[in-house]
C-alpha cells in the first residue's frame, strides 16, 4: 500500500469505521511505501508488522529537476511569496491571508500569488475583507512548467498546513530556490531545520506567519545560505530519477 499525508494524521482518525478499516488495512499490508518516515512509525502504532518491508519516496516519484530549478539569478526579485497549497482544509488559508496585511505595513511592495484559487468564494472575500486587491494575485490551476516558472519568480514559499505528509509543493520550492515558511509539523521537520534551511511556524498564528515571511525576505544572509543548503538537499533525497531507482529496486526485491 502507499501512503501519503493525511492518511493516518487526520483521516484515519476521523471516525471509528475509518479506524476500522485503516487497522484492517495496515494489518494485512505486505508493503509499504509512505512520503515521509513519520508514516512507517504510525504504520507500525496502527499494527505494521515489523518484519514487513518499508520504503520512504518523497514527491509522489521524485522532483523532476529538468523542470524545476533554480532561476540563474535571484538578485533583485522583487518580494514575491507564493501559496501553492490551494484550498485545502488541513491547510490554514485563513491565517495566510490574515497575515498579509501585518506583512505590508513592513513591505507594501509585496506580491502574493496563489495558484489554484481563481474563481474560488473564500480566497475572493478574504481579498475584499482585507483590502489586499492590489498585492494578491489569485490564479487558475496551472501546468507544471508554470508552476516551476512562478516558484522561479518568487522569494518565499509558503505552506501554513495542520496536516501533511512531505508536501510536493514544498520540495518543488526547494528545487527552485524558494525561502521555505511552513507549519511546524513533524512530516515537514524531516526536511526543514527552524533558522537553518527555513522557518517553521505556528499555522494558526497569523503573526508568526507574517514575522517569517518579513525575516525570509530581508534577512538576505539567510536566504543564501537556504537556497544553497535546499537545492543540495533536493539532489541528494528528492530527485526523481534516484527516487525511482529505489522504487524500481524496492518493487523488485519485493517481488
Amino acid at each position: 500500500i502507499s501512503v501519503w499525508g493525511n492518511d493516518f494524521t487526520l483521516h484515519a482518525e476521523s471516525k471509528s469505521k475509518m479506524r476500522d478499516l485503516t487497522t484492517q488495512t495496515v494489518k494485512r499490508t505486505d508493503a509499504l511505501l509512505a512520503d515521509c518516515e513519520r508514516d512507517i512509525r504510525l504504520a507500525k502504532e496502527w499494527g505494521l508488522s515489523d518484519t514487513k518491508p518499508t520504503i520512504v519516496l518523497p514527491g509522489g516519484g521524485g522532483i523532476n529537476t529538468e523542470i524545476f530549478y533554480p532561476p540563474e539569478k535571484r538578485e533583485n526579485l522583487p518580494p514575491t511569496i507564493i501559496n501553492a497549497r490551494g484550498m485545502r482544509s488541513y491547510v490554514r488559508n485563513d491565517v495566510f491571508f490574515a497575515a498579509i496585511p501585518l506583512v505590508l505595513e513592513q513591505i507594501p511592495d509585496a506580491k502574493f500569488i496563489c495558484p489554484v484559487m481563481k474563481g474560488a468564494a473564500q480566497p475572493e472575500k478574504w481579498v475584499q475583507q482585507y483590502e489586499i486587491s492590489a498585492n494578491v494575485e489569485l490564479l487558475p490551476r496551472q501546468t507544471q512548467q508554470e508552476m516551476a516558472d512562478l516558484y522561479r519568480s518568487a522569494t518565499i514559499a509558503v505552506s501554513p498546513s495542520e496536516h501533511d505528509g512531505t508536501p510536493n509543493t514544498l520540495l518543488e520550492a526547494l528545487a527552485c530556490g524558494c525561502f521555505p515558511v511552513a507549519g511546524n509539523i513533524e512530516s515537514v521537520r524531516e526536511w526543514i531545520s527552524n533558522g537553518e534551511n527555513g522557518l517553521l511556524i505556528d499555522p494558526s498564528n497569523p503573526r508568526e506567519l507574517a514575522d517569517a515571511i518579513i525575516e525570509g525576505i530581508t534577512n538576505d544572509k539567510l536566504q543564501m545560505k537556504t537556497i544553497k543548503k535546499n537545492l543540495k538537499l533536493i539532489k541528494e533525497r528528492a530527485e526523481n530519477k534516484s527516487v525511482m531507482k529505489k522504487a524500481d529496486k524496492f518493487y523488485s526485491n519485493f517481488i
